[in-house]
């Protein structure tokens, strides 16, 4: 069946409530497009979301997928360990994947696990989804020090195997922005930053996913951003797939920039 819908979220931690402590407040229009994108998720009822995360495990030379069957994480390393969540794995779906992999020759698979934790590019948006949705299993992907091309392709290889499966599956690319847009932000300011963001989202708003790949990789260093991969993963989740694109917010109240969209098939 092919891939339901995909989504565009950051992963900001201090959106959740029990880490921000009432500073969340200050990014609501984040708050609020992770309850749009919490509610569509909940509308088509997946039985899989395939996540790809920068905080992952992360490797030069090689794309990590999750083994095997669960996996847990909390937000203690940010203040909160009593906010956690485990998650069942799809293995099904995610051998297919993997199978592809392997065919196609690439460095990838379920190799070289050194931290099952769930991480926060991960379990923010899954905090915000299991307010509206928790009947899914997950397939938590990685990026690499492979090109944008590289990543494209694994978007490729994603759809091929959902095309071929009975399951419901969304694919959400988690990543925030430039992280160099404010003088008193955690990063500084950059001009690069402004400059990514306004880019990426004039891009996005098209969902032009093959102009994701023209970005100059000097610029992505610049600006300090860590989910461009993802995005691209995910235009090669619907390479030749027309879709609707929605933005639902864009903001850099803290320096970092945040941005949502939801990506329907037509």
């Amino acid at each position: 069946m092919p891939v339901l819908a995909g989504y565009m979220v950051p992963h900001p931690p201090i959106a959740v409530h029990e880490i921000g402590r009432g500073e969340e407040k200050k990014i609501q229009p984040t708050l609020d497009s992770f309850d749009k994108v919490a509610s569509h998720i909940a509308s088509i009822k997946p039985d899989t979301i395939v996540l790809v995360s920068p905080h992952s495990v992360c490797y030069s030379d090689y794309f990590h997928i999750s083994p095997g069957v669960s996996a847990t994480g909390s937000f203690a390393r940010f203040g909160a360990p009593q906010v956690s969540f485990t998650v069942d794995y799809d293995t099904v779906l995610r051998d297919k994947i993997c199978d592809l992999i392997e065919r196609e020759d690439i460095s990838g698979g379920t190799d070289y696990e050194r931290d099952p934790y769930l991480d926060h590019g991960t379990l923010v948006p899954i905090y915000f989804f299991a307010k509206r949705y928790t009947d899914f299993k997950l397939i938590r992907i990685g990026l690499s020090g492979f090109s944008l091309q590289e990543h494209y392709h694994l978007g490729k290889l994603i759809q091929e195997a959902c095309n071929t499966s009975s399951e419901r599956v969304v694919f959400v690319a988690s990543g925030d922005l430039a992280h160099c847009q404010k003088a008193d932000g955690p990063y500084g300011y950059k001009p690069e930053g402004p400059k990514y963001d306004e880019k990426l989202m004039e891009v996005m708003g098209r969902a032009a996913f093959s102009e994701l790949l023209d970005f100059p990789e000097n610029l992505l260093d610049a600006c300090m951003e860590c989910g461009h991969r993802s995005f691209c993963m995910m235009g090669g989740v619907f390479d030749g797939v027309k879709v609707n694109p929605t933005i639902l917010s864009h903001e850099a109240t803290f320096g970092v920039g945040y941005g949502f969209g939801i990506y329907e098939p037509l």
